[in-house]
């Protein structure tokens, strides 16, 4: 199983500089990916989690392709509805092209009301337009002389019945977001269940969790996969790890902007997990 990083690129504190860092760091501690968050308008109810100023992530990305060599790079998600396909086709595109292949995108239908009506798009129809622009982007993807791109992996996020039967039918991956244990287990079930009942191939597991390292065990039944001890955050891994996920993403941001201003607690952590995995490969 891989391991992947959400890297911040939001809130005050958030700079290239800091970014740069964040990039450098979990290429050198050898994760696999690095993934950024996506909003355009920062309205009221965006600011609530994420705060401004928030760095795009098509531009972001091809910035920390250039600063790093290896690690895969992708969103965690971006909101499908809010730009034309073919502007999205385009850019993941070259965004791949560029980085010699590296792109994973993550894809979900968004959340932000007023940010939707900022952005003159329906929300009520942000469903029936993502699927809609997923289609129109694979299709456009299938000109490679255009596109002149390598295939582009598509995570579908949402943690509802419905976000499972669009990754079943659209992506190439499932991409729920922060459960519990217990929660994950569960997911993919439902993930095996909904494929069997569209009679179509099971899409692979990749979710993202949280990661906040705690001094004493967390003990909560609605403990998030992620948080508590090392011990109680490996162990997730390995529960992940046997539930048949080929990847798995750390999502070091738990809403404290204290977390972006000093990183420095999240790296460390970052370093224990990166121990534990290569102690685990040596065996």
């Amino acid at each position: 199983m891989q391991i992947g990083v959400n890297v911040p690129n939001f809130a005050p504190g958030t700079d290239p500089e800091v970014l740069r860092q964040w990039a450098q760091t979990v290429e050198g501690l050898g994760f696999d990916l690095l993934m950024v968050s996506d909003h355009i308008v920062v309205t009221p109810d965006v600011a609530e989690q994420y705060p401004a100023p928030f760095y795009e992530p098509f531009t972001t990305l091809s910035w920390l392709a250039g600063v790093t060599r290896r690690v895969r790079l992708g969103t965690t998600v971006l909101i499908v509805p809010y730009r034309h396909p073919l502007l999205t086709a385009r850019m993941a595109a070259n965004l791949n092209r560029l980085s010699g292949g590296r792109l994973v995108l993550g894809v979900g239908v968004g959340w932000a009301r007023q940010e939707f009506e900022a952005l003159g798009v329906p929300f009520h129809r942000r469903g029936a337009l993502t699927d809609e622009y997923l289609r129109t982007m694979r299709a456009a993807w299938r000109d490679t002389d255009d596109y002149d791109t390598a295939p582009i992996p598509l995570w579908v996020g949402g943690n509802s019945d419905a976000g499972i039967r669009r990754a079943v039918r659209l992506g190439d991956a499932w991409h729920p977001l922060r459960l519990t244990p217990a929660g994950l287990t569960d997911a993919a079930g439902r993930l095996k269940t909904i494929a069997d009942e569209l009679g179509l191939p099971e899409p692979a597991l990749m979710p993202r969790i949280a990661l906040q390292e705690t001094r004493e065990p967390v003990t909560s039944p609605d403990r998030l996969a992620g948080v508590g001890t090392i011990d109680q955050i490996t162990a997730d891994l390995d529960r992940i790890r046997l539930l048949g996920a080929e990847t798995v993403v750390l999502d070091p941001f738990n809403g404290e902007l204290t977390e972006i201003r000093q990183p420095e607690r999240a790296w460390q952590t970052l370093a224990a997990v990166a121990a534990y995995t290569r102690a685990q490969e040596d065996r």
